[in-house]
């Protein structure tokens, strides 16, 4: 994924506005995390950091590219049910698709705005929205309220880190940058690794009862 990256750090304002964003509109449209939603929008924030692009616009891209995509989503989840649970890719998740499910029973709208910051359920949580017949209305107004804290606060991570990145190489060179930068990365697999542990860690189990 390097390579990648390092090509949309590389691009035009334009057409970096334009990858990010379907970067973003494809994980939450069609299940596809070619590159995950949010490293796409840490991107943006990073470019926005070296002066490549606009960070008030990087935001906007972000955020309208994840709502607008998570509506698509959602109509998919509507339209077809039961059916998207045999999707290949999903058939492997069954544990989590229930807990998504379950999240989506027990807490609504706020399952799908949390449901933007678990990895796995991003992507799957609008279908899912969408296949339990929420509300429309009740839908939009909490993927909005998604998007717009997700987007922002992302982009501005990504902000934050590349305006790092360049006071330290104005300061101590490209090897103290290397440094801010490997423990930026660091610092995002290890919240990587966390989270997935956390997904797939067995629920406790119920305590027995007293009579």
């Amino acid at each position: 994924m390097g390579g990648l990256v390092d090509h949309v750090l590389n691009l035009d304002q334009g057409w970096l506005y334009l990858i990010v964003g379907l970067l973003v509109f494809a994980e939450y449209a069609l299940f596809i995390g070619f590159v995950p939603g949010e490293t796409a929008a840490v991107l943006g924030g990073v470019q926005a950091a070296r002066g490549g692009a606009h960070l008030s616009a990087a935001m906007a891209v972000v955020v309208a590219a994840s709502v607008l995509g998570a509506c698509v989503g959602f109509e998919v989840g509507r339209r077809f049910g039961p059916r998207l649970l045999n999707i290949k890719f999903l058939k492997g998740h069954q544990h989590r698709m229930a807990k998504a499910m379950d999240m989506l029973g027990r807490r609504g709208g706020t399952a799908v705005f949390l449901g933007r910051f678990v990895a796995f359920f991003r992507p799957v949580m609008p279908a899912l929205a969408g296949m339990s017949g929420m509300g429309y209305r009740k839908y939009l107004t909490f993927n909005a309220l998604g998007g717009i804290v997700w987007g922002t606060t992302f982009v501005t991570v990504g902000y934050l880190a590349g305006n790092s990145y360049q006071r330290v190489e104005h300061t101590a060179g490209k090897a103290g940058a290397c440094v801010v930068a490997a423990a930026v990365v660091v610092a995002v697999v290890v919240l990587g690794i966390r989270k997935h542990r956390a997904e797939r860690a067995p629920e406790p189990a119920g305590a027995p009862d007293s009579g």
